[in-house]
């Protein structure tokens, strides 16, 4: 049997043959880094996500490619580690959220970076526009901004609450919760709409979150909005037990908030996203500059709930909800 391609190299007295099959091959002794915002199981699945990217493209993993993964306990730890890959002279790096893409940024100005999990790559500085992103960083997009508004939209459907929580957990110095930071404003904005008083709670330290979620009240303050920061991901477990303790229904950003027993989370698949990373590695790798490369924004979101969560807070799933889950956990 002879395929199109073999049909056409025919043609071609072989002269497009050997391009196309060129540009299939995966590039040999490549080598490259990997620095995600923690070192949780979350963390380490998004790896394993990369990974099946780069096999599906044909990479071999210790034969046509390398990979320095390293994992911060905290995001403290992120320059260090940062300086450190860059040290080993890998080919590019993918860091996943906003946080590593800063700290390699830092460490080299110029060094080739994939981002999956950043909620507003134009507003945080790291691409001129979507469409052409100019420098050395792309990636893909998580859209958190305008699907925070969505969480906002949802957690009402569940709990018609006149009045939510945000919270921010961030360190002091994070510019993810600085003054004016898009998500909270889309967050602000959309809850006007809906009639909902909103407000910020932010911590700055994860040894205060008991103390800061133990003083909320599902009637006085109504539910929990969790903003997708780099810490709501690490310690989404500790989130979900706090809200869960203190009968605040609840709604994040990422799929293990709710498996940890979260109310619901809203937003892209971090696993997808990361084996979308691995075409950005493939074309970086084959000599594409990362700012004529396109950020890619997600078409498709998961809205997972918690039954078993709803019944323990005694509230009832409308049935319009639980038709538009992708993933219902009983």
């Amino acid at each position: 049997m002879t395929t199109r391609r073999a049909f056409i190299g025919t043609l071609a007295g072989g002269l497009l043959a050997a391009p196309l099959a060129a540009e299939a091959q995966p590039v040999r002794g490549a080598h490259i880094g990997f620095l995600p915002g923690g070192a949780g199981a979350a963390h380490r699945r998004q790896l394993e996500a990369l990974r099946e990217g780069l096999r599906e493209l044909g990479y071999i993993e210790g034969e046509t490619i390398t990979i320095t993964a390293l994992w911060p306990k905290t995001p403290s730890e992120l320059p260090e580690l940062a300086a450190a890959l860059v040290k080993q002279n890998v080919a590019l790096v993918v860091a996943p959220p906003s946080d590593a893409v800063r700290a390699v940024r830092r460490a080299s100005p110029t060094m080739p970076i994939v981002f999956a999990a950043v909620a507003d790559p134009v507003g945080s500085g790291f691409v001129a526009s979507l469409a052409r992103p100019g420098g050395n960083i792309t990636g893909l997009s998580q859209l958190n901004v305008e699907l925070n508004g969505k969480r906002v939209e949802l957690l009402h459907e569940l709990f018609p609450s006149r009045r939510a929580v945000m919270l921010g957990l961030a360190p002091d110095d994070s510019p993810a919760l600085a003054p004016g930071d898009t998500i909270i404003q889309e967050t602000e904005r959309r809850a006007r709409a809906l009639g909902i008083e909103v407000r910020l709670l932010p911590v700055s330290r994860v040894e205060d979150l008991e103390s800061a979620l133990g003083r909320l009240d599902p009637r006085r303050d109504g539910g929990l909005i969790v903003l997708p920061t780099i810490l709501a991901l690490v310690h989404a477990k500790t989130i979900a037990d706090l809200a869960l303790k203190r009968k605040l229904p609840s709604v994040g950003a990422f799929r293990p908030f709710v498996e940890e027993g979260g109310l619901m989370t809203y937003g892209v698949d971090l696993d997808d996203q990361l084996r979308g990373a691995a075409t950005y590695v493939d074309k970086i790798l084959k000599g594409a500059r990362p700012g004529d490369l396109p950020v890619r924004q997600p078409s498709r979101f998961l809205l997972i709930i918690n039954l078993k969560t709803a019944k323990a807070l005694a509230l009832t799933v409308p049935p319009s909800l639980l038709l538009r889950a992708d993933q219902v956990i009983e």
